[in-house]
């Protein structure tokens, strides 16, 4: 009778633990790692198959990859072919009843904007805060499918974090107003930052396309250095994820400063912080790489 009473006072105490499992989550990029945890909040456990300086249109699933994607109870993945050479993986797991969920597939099609050869949208719509905080209720919709019990919490966390990208979205657009109109042009090492330029009003031209699949020729290099000289162009900019040979070559070439590194593909360490006219923020956020590249290109521009 004594070891019964046990084994009951040991299973209620287990009670809690099991009520209060996380939901295991992989996410291909840090971006959209960041987004379901900050929607998941601490009744997720997300892990991220890619880091920081990782550049998504080039990597390809480990072994170990594919064993965590198969063990996960939910996958996320920006979709648009951002993660090329992983699409036929996706859409393997998919047809094997995995919930496989492509955040930026839920963006209206007429806000995105068109690949270079027209045959996809481009992926990085990160880099509009507006737009990407379109994904935040899709993300809670998804987890509360897998977690009914906590479905009104995912979708108060998704809209939270919604205001959140929206009030970053405000602060950018008042932030670039400090570089003068004829100022505003973007140069960096591929095109990745079309949707920033688009909502922020900045010209953006990358060296590379919107793929980093191929390396920028000498004609594309000849191409912007004559386009730097001609406007006067005062920085260019190198990316995190992508080499900066061709860059550094421009700048070379122009006479254009290299005016600091950017995130384009990849966020920036997790924990490390910045402080900006007295703001601090995480570069391993969505927000606070955006804060990161709004502030670095402000200050190489104006």
């Amino acid at each position: 009778m004594r070891s019964i009473i046990y084994v009951v006072f040991a299973l209620l105490a287990a009670l809690p633990a099991f009520a209060q499992q996380k939901l295991t989550v992989v996410a291909t990029t840090g971006m959209v790692a960041d987004l379901v945890r900050q929607v998941g909040g601490d009744r997720v456990q997300v892990e991220s198959l890619m880091g920081a300086g990782v550049d998504p249109h080039l990597y390809k699933a480990t072994a170990a990859d594919v064993a965590k994607l198969q063990r996960a109870r939910l996958i996320f993945y920006n979709g648009l072919m951002l993660e090329g050479q992983m699409s036929e993986l996706f859409d393997r797991l998919g047809k094997r009843g995995g919930k496989v969920f492509a955040v930026a597939a839920t963006i209206p099609a007429d806000r995105l904007l068109k690949s270079d050869d027209g045959s996809h949208p481009d992926p990085h719509v990160w880099g509009d805060a507006g737009l990407w905080s379109l994904c935040a209720a899709p993300v809670a919709r998804a987890l509360a499918a897998a977690d009914p019990t906590n479905a009104a919490d995912y979708a108060k966390r998704a809209e939270s974090h919604r205001a959140e990208l929206e009030k970053t979205h405000a602060w950018a657009k008042e932030r670039i107003a400090a570089v003068p109109v004829a100022q505003r042009t973007l140069i960096t090492s591929h095109d990745a930052f079309a949707y920033l330029g688009r909502a922020y009003g900045l010209e953006v031209i990358g060296v590379q396309g919107i793929s980093t699949a191929t390396e920028a020729g000498l004609a594309d290099i000849v191409k912007v250095t004559d386009f730097i000289k001609k406007k006067s162009v005062k920085a260019v900019f190198v990316e995190s994820s992508v080499p900066k040979a061709a860059i550094e070559r421009i700048s070379k070439d122009s006479g254009a400063k290299i005016g600091g590194e950017l995130f384009s593909d990849a966020l920036g360490t997790a924990g490390k912080m910045h402080t900006v006219a007295g703001e601090t923020y995480d570069e391993g956020t969505v927000v606070g790489m955006l804060k990161f590249n709004i502030n670095t290109i402000v200050e190489a521009l104006k």
